[in-house]
């Protein structure tokens, strides 16, 4: 079994993203994935399976803090059937503690479903006896952490405290994007978690960590010389989007753009790209609903491009706008599907109202 290679899909909480830390002490190569429920938990599985075959190597299908629907299982249980009847060798782990899966536990074997545990007491159990787990001083404390926040056991007073510290620390941890930046997301939330743990143990170790959490998050962002967070963030932020250019770069009426999505912060974001990348004209990111923030460096009027898209506005270098009829995805290649058929709509439009004008 050692030979096969996770893809580990988990919860955006706590729970989901410590079920993920404790498999980082397992010996087997891991690929982590994270979604919420409804919609993004079916494109995730989507997105393991395309890779999985992609890879075409043998693979296990962890699934932790997330319970399937009746619909979903049947689903992932066929898709995985079919894989096995084409001679590969994939297996399904779920491992949770929703009630609300219930149907599907009694129904599927790879299905575990225990509801006087968190996800990650039950990944932590499950990983000792099946995946060779390597388990560091700190992790059994910290795995007690967790479960005493997620069940809510407030009369574990030490543990509670801390949990709700460690809470705070994944929630509140919004400076990357899990869906542009999915893998550096998880990674740095990750390394939160692990930096709590060398406190764990403290005296007023709550309040200790409480006081870190500021200094933690600039520690994974600073490359050399101190600054705000916001500062080091939005430099950190700006290099990623710049080394994924070749994936996000988008062409309309022959200007260059940059697209991303649900990254947010424009204004210094945005305009801290087109000066490190002066050979974009325009960015523009798209929010989970479809609402357009686009920057420009006096190379095009993005209010002239918000027009034409959707009806906005603002100035040459500033506007936004909605695109109607939006659809919200948790994937970035399917967003970007959706705006380059607008983009193309556009363009065909604009076209036919220019050949029509030569031809009158």
């Amino acid at each position: 079994m050692k030979n096969k290679i996770i893809h580990h899909l988990s919860h955006i909480d706590l729970d989901g993203y410590s079920c993920q830390l404790v498999m980082r002490y397992t010996p087997y190569k891991t690929f982590n994935y994270n979604a919420n429920y409804g919609a993004e938990v079916r494109q995730k599985l989507e997105m393991i399976l395309e890779n999985i075959t992609k890879d075409k190597k043998a693979a296990i299908i962890l699934i932790t803090d997330l319970n399937l629907t009746s619909e979903e299982s049947r689903w992932l249980n066929g898709e995985v059937y079919k894989m096995n009847d084409k001679k590969m060798d994939i297996t399904i782990t779920l491992l949770d503690h929703h009630g609300s899966g219930e149907a599907s536990a009694n129904k599927y074997k790879w299905y575990f479903l225990d509801t006087q545990r968190c996800a990650t007491k039950i990944t932590y159990d499950y990983a000792k006896e099946n995946f060779d787990l390597d388990e560091p001083e700190w992790m059994n404390k910290f795995v007690n952490v967790v479960n005493a926040v997620d069940l809510w056991k407030q009369e574990e007073v030490e543990n509670f405290e801390y949990g709700k510290v460690c809470m705070r620390l994944v929630t509140e941890t919004r400076e990357l994007n899990k869906i542009m930046f999915a893998e550096i997301d998880n990674n740095y939330k990750l390394s939160l978690l692990l930096e709590a743990t060398k406190y764990i143990n403290e005296e007023n170790a709550a309040i200790l960590l409480d006081e870190k959490i500021h200094s933690i998050k600039k520690d994974f962002f600073k490359e050399d010389k101190n600054d705000t967070l916001d500062n080091l963030s939005t430099k950190f932020i700006v290099k990623l989007l710049g080394d994924a250019r070749a994936e996000k770069t988008i062409y309309y009426k022959g200007y260059r753009g940059y697209l991303s999505y649900g990254v947010g912060n424009t204004s210094i974001v945005g305009n801290g790209f087109l000066l490190a990348y002066p050979e974009y004209d325009f960015i523009v990111d798209v929010s989970y609903r479809g609402a357009m923030s686009l920057r420009a460096n006096n190379k095009v009027s993005v209010a002239q491009i918000s027009k034409e898209w959707s009806n906005g506005g603002g100035h040459p270098n500033a506007a936004g706008g909605r695109i109607i009829g939006f659809k919200e995805q948790y994937r970035y290649d399917r967003v970007k599907k959706q705006i380059e058929q607008v983009i193309n709509d556009k363009e065909a439009v604009a076209g036919d109202l220019e050949y029509k004008k030569e031809e009158v």
